[in-house]
């Protein structure tokens, strides 16, 4: 069964939106260097050296500046094979909304939208 790894939330103003998550919840954010867009790291729960929560059933996930009008928070599922998985996916009818792309050599990410009309991440793992 594949599990909920991750989650992003999008910002119209990054820095209100990290004050205001530090601040009701008590998250560390940091911003992180990824030469291809602006990225924060949110730390919900204690990790381990690979940056991994060290609680069981317990997520981190990363902010960033919002990308289009209305978009909202995205949970990331974690595969093992993205792109076998992205096929059933539009065979089940879902819809790829952003390719795979790699992560630098973290691992392959990408978007679809599913039948209801929800935003979902998939991820895998490189290492």
């Amino acid at each position: 069964m594949d599990k909920v790894v991750h989650f992003e939330i999008p910002a119209d103003d990054v820095e209100r939106a990290q004050k205001f998550y530090q601040e009701i919840f008590g998250w560390q954010i940091q911003k992180v260097p990824m030469p291809e867009m602006e990225y924060f790291i949110i730390t919900t729960v204690e990790t381990d050296e690979d940056r991994m929560p060290k609680e069981s059933g317990a997520i981190n996930g990363g902010m960033m500046p919002r990308q289009v009008p209305g978009e909202q928070p995205v949970l990331v599922i974690d595969v093992t094979d993205i792109n076998a998985r992205l096929q059933a996916i539009e065979a089940a009818g879902g819809k790829v909304v952003l390719p795979v792309q790699q992560v630098g050599d973290m691992g392959l990410y990408a978007r679809f939208r599913d039948p209801e009309g929800n935003i979902v991440g998939v991820w895998q793992n490189l290492k």
